[in-house]
C-alpha cells in the first residue's frame, strides 16, 4: 500500500506501510526505536531494551501484527524505515449476563466475550514527525482489526504523554475508558518478611485453570485463552494464601471445586510472569551523586541484610521485572493474603539475576491494592487506557457498547501485554 505524505525538504515523499519482516527489518527497527528514546535534557526517563526482538511485546498473544512506515524514492526499492506500530487480538470479557439455565436456582453469571484489539509500540522517528505518520499507521494497524472480526481497539498511554492522547482521542476516535494503577516495588538484596498467618500454596496448571475460570471469568479483560497464558514458559507459577488457621495448606489442599465450595474466610491469589527473559528497562539520565547514593544503600543492605534497609534497586543499567497478574480474593482478611503473596513474590524474584523490581497493574478501584507494597515514587496511580468500537455487535451476538460502560471494582491485566 502506497501512501502519500507531507513535503520532506520542500518534495513530496511517498510513505510505504508494509508489514515487519524479521529478517530484513530488525536492525533499522532496532536504530528508530533508539532514536525515540531520547528522554528530555536533565531529567531521568525510562527506556526499554528489546534483547533484539521487536516482536517480543505481541509474541505470544493469539494472534499479532507489526507494521513499518518507509519512506522510498523508487517503489520497486526498499525504503528507509521511520516509524512502526504493533497490534494484537485476542477475546477478553467484556461484561457479564445471568445464566438463565441454572437448575438450582443459583444466580450465577456467565462472562460476556468481545473479540479485542490492542496497539503498542507506536513509533515515529523524531526527523519525520508531525507529517502524519502515526495516524497513518493507527488507521492501516486498525483495517487488519477488522479484517480479523476484532469488535474494539484499546492503547495504553501515560496521562500526561499530551501527544499520544491528543493523536488517540481526537484524531483516531477513541475514548477515555479506564486508569488502572501500576504498582512498582524495588527487589532489596534482604528478604523481605512473610506473614507467618498466612500459609501459601502453590497451584498446579490444572488447578490454576479452573480456579481462575470458576471465580475470575466475569471480571473485565478476563483473556478466554487463560489456559495458553498460564502454560507459557515465562509464566512462573499461580499462588494462593489462606489464614494458617483455614485448615488448607500445601499438604491438604482439596483442589479448586471443593476450595471454593467451602472456601475459608479470606484467602487470595496471583500469579507470576517473568518479563525479565523477553524485555528489560534502563532509567537513564541521573547524576552521579543519585547513582552513588544508590550504590551505597545497596552494599549497606546486602552487608547488613538484617537491618532491613530499604535499598533503592539498580535501576540505571538494563533490568528485568516479575508481573504480578490475576490478582483476586475475598475475605476480611483478603489484603493480609495478597500482601503476604507479593512478599513471596519479592522473595522468589531474589533469586533471579538481573530482577531489579515486582510491579502489577490494577484497577483504581480495586480493594486488594491497600495490601499491595509498593515505592509511589516507582508507580503510576493513574495509568489511560482508551478505546474504541469497531464492530456493530459484540461477537456472541449481545447488545451493547462497552466503550460507554462505567469501570468494575476489578480488571484483569495481561502479563503478556504489560
Amino acid at each position: 500500500m502506497i501512501i502519500t505524505a507531507a513535503a520532506e525538504a520542500a518534495a513530496e515523499v511517498v510513505v510505504r506501510v508494509r508489514e515487519y519482516d524479521p529478517e530484513k527489518d530488525a536492525e533499522e527497527v532496532t536504530e528508530v526505536e533508539r532514536r525515540c528514546e531520547v528522554g528530555p535534557s536533565g531529567k531521568m526517563s525510562l527506556f526499554t531494551d528489546l534483547l533484539g526482538d521487536p516482536l517480543c511485546r505481541i509474541r505470544h498473544s493469539p494472534a499479532y501484527l507489526m507494521l513499518v512506515a518507509e519512506i522510498v524514492e523508487d517503489e520497486a526499492q526498499k525504503g528507509r524505515i521511520v516509524g512502526m506500530i504493533r497490534g494484537c487480538i485476542k477475546t477478553v470479557t467484556c461484561d457479564k449476563k445471568l445464566d438463565r439455565s441454572s437448575s438450582n436456582g443459583a444466580r450465577r453469571h456467565l462472562p460476556v466475550y468481545a473479540k479485542v484489539a490492542y496497539i503498542l509500540g507506536l513509533r515515529v522517528s523524531p526527523s519525520h514527525r508531525r507529517m502524519g505518520l502515526g495516524l497513518k499507521l493507527v488507521k492501516k494497524m486498525e483495517e487488519w482489526f477488522v479484517q480479523h472480526g476484532a469488535d474494539y481497539s484499546y492503547i495504553a498511554t501515560e496521562n500526561d504523554n499530551h501527544a499520544s492522547v491528543n493523536l488517540f482521542t481526537n484524531k483516531c476516535g477513541y475514548s477515555k475508558f479506564r486508569t488502572p494503577s501500576i504498582l512498582v516495588r524495588p527487589v532489596f538484596a534482604h528478604r523481605v518478611r512473610v506473614s507467618g498467618r498466612a500459609s501459601i500454596i502453590k497451584l498446579s496448571l490444572s488447578d490454576a485453570k479452573k480456579l481462575y475460570r470458576r471465580r475470575f471469568s466475569t471480571t473485565e479483560f478476563f483473556p478466554r485463552d487463560i489456559d495458553a497464558v498460564l502454560h507459557n514458559h515465562l509464566n512462573l507459577g499461580t499462588f494462593l494464601a489462606v489464614p494458617k488457621d483455614s485448615g488448607y495448606g500445601p499438604d491438604s489442599w482439596p483442589g479448586p471445586e471443593k476450595f471454593l465450595c467451602n472456601r475459608p474466610e479470606s484467602w487470595a491469589v496471583l500469579s507470576i510472569w517473568n518479563c525479565n527473559e523477553a524485555w528489560r528497562l534502563e532509567l537513564r539520565g541521573a547524576s552521579w551523586a543519585k547513582k552513588g547514593l544508590v550504590r551505597t544503600t545497596r552494599l549497606v543492605d546486602r552487608a547488613l541484610p538484617w537491618l532491613g534497609v530499604p535499598s533503592f534497586p539498580e535501576l540505571f543499567k538494563p533490568f528485568g521485572l516479575h508481573f504480578l497478574y490475576g490478582l483476586g480474593g475475598e475475605g476480611l482478611r483478603a489484603t493480609e493474603m495478597i500482601r503476604a503473596l507479593c512478599g513471596y513474590a519479592h522473595n522468589m524474584a531474589r533469586k533471579h539475576d538481573g530482577c531489579s523490581v515486582v510491579a502489577t497493574e490494577v484497577s483504581s478501584q480495586e480493594p486488594l491494592k491497600l495490601g499491595i507494597p509498593h515505592w509511589k515514587r516507582l508507580s503510576c496511580d493513574e495509568d489511560l487506557w482508551c478505546v474504541k468500537r469497531l464492530a456493530d455487535e459484540y461477537s456472541d451476538g449481545s447488545l451493547g457498547d462497552w466503550t460507554k460502560s462505567p469501570p468494575g471494582i476489578s480488571i484483569f491485566v495481561d502479563p503478556r501485554e504489560f
